[in-house]
């Protein structure tokens, strides 16, 4: 037994892989990616609440995800994702604003890495992170994706698209 356990839903924005380990979440896999070999299928409570915060975001109805998530990656990466954490629903955040708030202002490439590294998207809002310039830039599930996220959010709260 590998002690993770891997649920597939399909939702508006396709099939979503979601990985629980021990008490907590630890992935999100979008359609195109591979998801954790070791993880056996199965379905619990923490997922199927995992699955309706997702749900419920998507519907434009939950804007801050309350389940319990455990993404591993390097202390670097985990300040990373915690900033991004803060970002508010329906606003944005350059690579560089980032690359401050984790307490390294020259790191906007290493901020670029953990973001794409992000191994619970949507829960952690590496969507919300995006080029000096304004522009779009890389995101896991496709720069498509992130506009419609970024729209979805801007929309549920009455901004013009």
């Amino acid at each position: 037994m590998s002690g993770m356990i891997i649920a597939f839903q399909q939702t508006t924005i396709g099939r979503v892989a979601v990985v629980q380990c021990g008490d907590a979440i630890s992935n999100l896999c979008f359609a195109t990616e591979r998801v954790p070999q070791q993880a056996e299928i199965g379905e619990t409570e923490l997922i199927r609440e995992a699955f309706r915060q997702i749900d419920a975001y998507l519907a434009g109805e939950l804007r801050l995800f309350s389940v319990r998530l455990a993404p591993s990656g390097t202390p670097f990466m985990q300040r990373v994702w915690n900033v991004l954490s803060s970002i508010p629903y329906g606003t944005t955040a350059t690579y560089g604003d980032i690359a401050v708030a984790a307490g390294n202002p020259l790191a906007v490439r290493a901020v670029g890495m953990a973001n794409s590294r992000n191994p619970v998207p949507i829960f952690i809002p590496c969507h919300r992170v995006i080029a000096s310039n304004g522009a779009l830039a890389g995101y896991r599930g496709g720069l498509g994706l992130k506009k419609r996220l970024l729209e979805l959010e801007r929309g549920a709260l009455g901004y013009d698209i």
